[in-house]
Parts: C-alpha cells; structure tokens; sequence
C-alpha cells in the first residue's frame, strides 16, 4: 500500500492539475511552508480564519511587505484551503485582497535607451534590444524557440504568456541580421551538442510522450538557450536550459550605472518605454494592447499618463514667460516660448504595420 502524500506533495499535484505555471507553483507552496512554520508547524485544517488574518497582517504590519506581495500570499492560501483541502469555509469568501497603490511605471526617453544598450554586452545587448523593439517581458523574450521566430513576415509569437494567452507582436528589422547571426552560432552548439549525446530541452505539457524525438529538434530549441547543460533528474537526459533571467538583469544593473541614468531601469523598464514610445508615435491603443497582450485596456492606458507633455498632458504656465522663468539677469532676452508636443491622438487607428520604436537608434 502507498503511503499518504504530504501536504506539499498534494499541493503539488494539484497546481500540476489545474495547470499553474512553474513560477506560480514555486511561489504558492513558499507560502503554504512559510504560514505553516508561522503557526509553529500546525497542520493548515487545524486553523481558523483568524489564523490567516494574523499571518497576513504580519506580512504588513512587521514584514512590511509591499500589497501585490500581501494578496499573492492570500491567493496560496485561498488555494491551499479550496483546492487542496477541499475545505468549504464561508470565512474565506470575507477575506478582503488589499488594494494595491496605483503606480507609475517608469520610462526611459528614446536617448536613455540608446545609452543604456551601448552600455550592454553584446548577449544581453540583443535580449534587451528585443524587450524595447518587441514589448517583451523577460521571461517570454529567455522563452522563446526557434519556431517562434518569423523572418518573413517580421513577427514572433509569444506562446502561453501572462494568463497563459499566446499572441504575436513584432520582430524589429534592424535586428534581423543579428538574429540570424546569433541564431547560426546557436545552431552550431546545438550540432555540437547532439554529437556529443546531448542537445535535449524541456518541452511543454506532455508533447515529449506525443512526438517522442521532439526535444533534439532544432524548431524546439531556445533562442537564448544557457551556456551550461544539466542533466534531468527524470529521464537522465543531458538538457540545456534558456539564458537565466538573472544574467541579464545584473548585466543591465551595471549598464545602468555605466550610462549614467537617473532613472531606476529594469529589463522590464524597456517594455514601458516600447508602449509609451509607440503612444508618442501616433499608434491606436487598441494596437498597442494586443501587441503587449494586456487582457483590459485599461492596463494599457496608464501609458498616456506618463506621455513626455507632463501630468495629464498640461503645460506649465512657467513655459509661457519670457525666458521660460529662468534666473536670469537683466538684459536676458532669450524666449523660449517652445511649444508643447503635439496631443497624441490615442484613438486613432493605425495605418499599415507598425514598427517597433528600436529602429529610431539603429
């Protein structure tokens, strides 16, 4: 007779069931460990409402930890309880998600971009020029396989993204000749690879039983894919693993510094500024929702506020003065009397393709 699973094992299984992605089953069972040894190790079916309610509020009150982090807590144990335990508890219906501060995001100007990618090795020079001319996230950009790449029709197709919606969106053609250059380097350890007994990769769901020679494949492989090969604890095969998101996010940390910003940049800054720059180039909306795969629109509109007019596109009164306000002395004459740019009309429709704003720098 089997023994019984563990909780975590349960839980495990169950994320593995309703389809939860990697990260997301990480983060919950951290949560389910973290509340358990904050309870002294009790088993969660032995606590009550109350229980949860003084974990969560020291997560505020003494972690200080930021909302977004309060409610992802929440959601593994709303989990936890409701999936896993199968316990119908009507206090779980009356826990209330904090609401999150609206934030704005923060954007570079299409000179601070510039800056930045020289700063950058020629690697992470290339994911970062796709996250700013694509509107990538890290993760779907370090995700991407060969199949997903389509010269001809200048697209690349993010599979299973945020919400696990698949969508297309650009593939900018000042970096096609790198592409194809990185990607004939990339093809050339794949070969190495396979003569050595190795060249496999991770494929999604269960395509590995479905097409069994599927994972030597050169469709399958990563764009990005790691510099070292691991061996699946499973199956015992030699894999190689996509880039790990953390090379790019220390090499753009010292780019940062390098190109002297001002502004705290993130890979995920350049995504920002991809949609905040297509605003200031006339694109619809609409056009830049789906190119960045945001479920509601009203996701995407947090862009028009952080258009470069100022605060809800006002100008300041200061700029209509002699000199622009200036400290200058008597006899400065200089008038300054620029003008505001134009209102982007967010509305309006599309002509045409629309091009990735990275070719503004190339």
């Amino acid at each position: 007779m089997n023994p019984p699973l563990r909780l975590l094992d349960v839980a495990r299984r169950t994320l593995r069931t309703e389809h939860y992605s990697p990260r997301t089953e990480e983060s919950y069972l951290g949560w389910i460990v973290r509340y358990i040894r904050f309870h002294g190790r009790q088993h969660p079916r032995d606590l009550s409402a109350k229980d949860v309610e003084h974990f969560l509020s020291h997560l505020a009150n003494e972690a200080h930890v930021a909302a977004a982090t309060q409610n992802q807590a929440l959601a593994a144990l709303l989990f936890l309880y409701g999936k896993v335990l199968g316990t119908a508890l009507p206090w779980l219906d009356n826990l209330v998600r904090v609401q999150r501060p609206a934030r704005l995001p923060t954007v570079l100007d299409r000179t601070e971009v510039a800056a930045l990618l020289h700063q950058l090795p020629p690697l992470t020079n290339l994911v970062s020029s796709l996250l700013y001319g694509s509107g990538l996230r890290l993760l779907e950009c370090l995700q991407l396989r060969i199949k997903d790449l389509d010269f001809a029709r200048a697209t690349l197709t993010v599979r299973e993204g945020k919400g696990d919606r698949d969508r297309q969106t650009l593939l900018p053609a000042p970096l096609h000749s790198r592409l194809r250059r990185h990607l004939e380097r990339v093809h050339r350890q794949h070969t190495a690879d396979l003569a050595a007994g190795a060249g496999y990769v991770a494929l999604p769901h269960a395509l590995a039983r479905k097409y069994v020679n599927a994972d030597r494949e050169w469709l399958w492989q990563w764009v990005f894919p790691a510099t070292r090969t691991y061996i699946h604890a499973e199956t015992g095969k030699v894999r190689r693993h996509h880039l790990h998101e953390t090379v790019v996010q220390k090499d753009m940390h010292i780019a940062v510094r390098l190109a002297r910003l001002t502004k705290l940049a993130t890979p995920h800054t350049l995504r920002h500024s991809f949609a905040t720059h297509l605003l200031e180039d006339g694109y619809d909306i609409r056009t830049i929702q789906k190119l960045l795969g945001h479920r509601d629109v009203r996701t995407t509109m947090i862009y028009t506020h952080v258009l470069g007019r100022g605060p809800q596109g006002v100008r300041s009164p200061l700029e209509g003065l002699d000199g622009g306000g200036a400290a200058g002395g008597a006899g400065h004459t200089t008038n300054s009397g620029a003008k505001g740019a134009e209102d982007v009309d967010v509305e309006r429709e599309g002509g045409g393709a629309v091009e990735g704003p990275v070719g503004e720098w190339e």
